[in-house]
């Protein structure tokens, strides 16, 4: 097995959780009749063919995970603090976390099949008893289509459930282009590259992709897209997935559609059909329900739990299947998107009426064509929903199933499409009704901005040799410095799924050279030169560059300590006191939670704050431009924050540039 170190020698450029994978797949060209446009293209080499061959997860040594859990605390504590923090991390070491540590290794050598953390990974996700609305699923949004007459809602509604339909079907048929980066594209994406590693036996093909400088990214995650709901559960809610359903789920106004949008012989519906079912629902006059049962969704998962339970006993069981088995969930608003930060609350919350929050995700389509993928988080992560989505938009684009002037078929839309009808006794109704009192209360408290620097982005960074994503998490550091006079554990996402299983590790932006950076440029302390402030930004951008790295690798630290907790747990072995220290909780409080996503299919994305007195932050670094999209409660204020971003990019900015920073 080829090992972490020798990845980490050549494996030298990351993808971070949100990053897009680089689409190379075989673009098709037919004409809409042919039997190729079921599928958005025919990939040579299988599907899966790299799964079985994925390198595993690595667990870290013990010692390296410490020395990197100090180093990260050494910002955020005082020198008492420290010394104390030290003290018992060097016990852990030394003591219990030993034992837990061999412990864990050894379970992972009995489960070669997965990783070590997938499943505390799932278990943490659906243990969660907060709603999954504004605590867990993100949104990202569409970029309109380029040719305007597109972006009408029947049309683009149709155009993107008959590319969801087409990626699923190349999916489930296998043929669906491996999630691979390409290190050197030109050698190893393509023809000839793909002719030969298809023959390559599945359990030694992801060795023969490494020999080109390709990485096979896991894709286990992906049948989960289509057909999948999370169920509340007490305790602990479940995933469940039915491929054999052929129907499309569809919200308006809070009534509840479906129709087929596969046939009997797993051919997708004809695009004028789907079309004309579209249209009767969006010309349908039925007003919302009186106690639209949606809310429910937006609960505490075990007072939710117990409703579903009761709308099950209460004869809606055969409704209940139909949305949860449903492909996916199409939310069509009857209003149009006002602004940017309207714009992130629709897709991020909605109304509560509109959207059923725990299918694997919703596809949400304003009246004014503006749309998102709005997507619960237990069963995946970003990587997964981003290629579905650049291959949505590219297919809808590039081959729309129909165009503006296409008419509907004539059909019997009553008898296709269903209503869903739900049966509420008093006890359902009162739940409904407490459920959005607490929805709607929550919602607003909830503070959405967005900003864009347009001094410029990712190419002139580079150009001066730092790592644009560094540059933009030292301004997060700078901009809370400046507010808030504080330095403050940081969370930023990173993929690992360059390995069999694997899902995020954190990269912790805050770091001892951030912070005298920040100190240098917003107190303002010490008279330094502009060498000097250069120099800081460089040593800034080496260490976090080596953190990606390390993460992407799964060699950061969160992951090993969190699975060492669980071991503890299932040991029913007392919480050591290593976790109980006040450090470990504060450097788990994630004030300042981000993540970057860039793509030329997505136009914004967005989550809620992690904790009540955090900021969210998602943010894009483009080529001549950066956003950020910045979510908080009202114990912070992020209009403020925001202009501190914008000040310390000029400052950082001002440097690069040469000039001198401004006060």
């Amino acid at each position: 097995m080829v090992t972490g170190a020798l990845l980490f020698s050549s494996f030298s450029h990351f993808r971070r959780a949100w990053l897009p994978p680089v689409l190379t797949g075989p673009r098709r060209s037919y004409s809409q009749d042919d039997a190729l446009s079921q599928y958005l293209h025919r990939s040579l080499v299988p599907t899966m063919h790299y799964q079985k061959s994925l390198p595993r997860l690595p667990i870290p040594k013990l010692e390296d995970t410490i020395r990197r859990y100090l180093i990260a605390q050494k910002p955020l504590l005082d020198e008492d603090q420290f010394r104390k923090t030290e003290q018992l991390a060097g016990n852990f070491g030394n003591g219990i976390g030993r034992e837990l540590h061999d412990q864990l290794v050894a379970k992972d050598k009995q489960n070669k099949h997965t990783s070590y953390i997938s499943g505390p990974w799932f278990d943490m996700y659906l243990q969660a008893r907060e709603p999954v609305v504004l605590n867990f699923n993100p949104f990202m949004a569409f970029s309109p289509d380029p040719k305007p007459e597109y972006n009408n809602q029947l049309v683009k509604a149709t155009n993107m459930t008959v590319s969801a339909l087409r990626f699923l079907k190349t999916l489930r048929a296998g043929i669906l282009e491996p999630e691979v980066f390409h290190l050197n594209p030109s050698k190893s994406d393509t023809p000839l590259f793909k002719k030969c590693i298809r023959f390559v036996p599945s359990s030694l093909s992801w060795f023969g992709a490494y020999m080109m400088n390709a990485y096979p990214l896991d894709m286990s995650q992906y049948f989960r897209l289509f057909n999948s709901t999370r169920l509340p559960k007490p305790k602990k809610d479940e995933l469940f997935t039915d491929e054999h359903e052929r129907h499309l789920l569809v919200l308006r106004n809070g009534n509840f559609y479906v129709f087929d949008v596969i046939d009997r012989n797993g051919d997708i519906v004809k695009p004028s059909e789907i079309q004309a079912h579209l249209k009767f629902i969006l010309s349908d006059n039925t007003p919302a329900p009186a106690f639209p049962l949606a809310y429910l969704t937006t609960e505490n998962r075990d007072t939710w739990a117990t409703l579903r339970q009761e709308l099950l006993d209460n004869g809606n069981r055969e409704a209940l299947r139909k949305v949860d088995s449903a492909i996916f969930c199409l939310c069509l608003d009857d209003f149009p998107i006002k602004d940017l930060n309207h714009l992130s609350h629709t897709m991020l919350h909605g109304d509560g009426i509109n959207r059923w929050y725990d299918k694997s995700f919703n596809l949400i389509l304003a009246k004014d064509g503006s749309a998102a993928i709005h997507f619960e988080h237990s069963w995946g992560d970003g990587v997964a929903v981003l290629r579905f989505q650049n291959e949505v938009f590219k297919d809808s684009t590039e081959f729309p199933a129909i165009t503006p002037q296409s008419q509907p078929t004539a059909c019997d839309s009553v008898r296709a499409v269903e209503k869903l009808n739900f049966k509420l006794n008093d006890a359902l109704k009162e739940g409904i009704t407490k459920a959005k009192q607490k929805f709607d209360a929550t919602v607003k408290t909830l503070t959405l901005e967005t900003f864009r620097f347009k001094r410029g982005g990712k190419e002139f960074i580079k150009t001066q040799k730092l790592s644009p994503d560094a540059v933009v998490q030292l301004v997060f550091q700078m901009a809370f410095l400046r507010q808030y006079d504080q330095t403050v554990a940081t969370y930023e996402s990173c993929s690992t799924a360059a390995f069999k299983h694997g899902r995020t590790e954190t990269i912790r932006p805050a770091s001892v050279y951030t912070k005298v950076c920040s100190e240098a440029l917003a107190r303002r302390l010490g008279k330094h030169s502009p060498m000097e402030l250069r120099q800081m930004l460089t040593e800034c951008s080496k260490y976090h560059s080596q953190l990606t790295k390390e993460a992407a690798l799964g060699q950061g630290f969160d992951r090993h300590l969190y699975g060492l907790r669980c071991e503890a747990e299932s040991q029913g072995i007392s919480l050591p006191d290593f976790y109980k220290d006040q450090a470990y909780a504060w450097i788990n409080h994630n004030i300042l939670s981000t993540s970057t996503l860039s793509s030329s299919a997505v136009f914004m994305g967005g989550f809620g704050p992690v904790v009540p007195d955090g900021f969210g932050i998602a943010y894009g670094i483009h080529d001549n431009w950066i956003g950020c999209n910045v979510s908080a409660y009202p114990s912070r204020n992020a209009l403020e924050f925001l202009q501190c971003v914008h000040k310390s990019l000029d400052d950082i900015f001002d440097i690069l540039q040469g000039k001198e920073i401004s006060n």
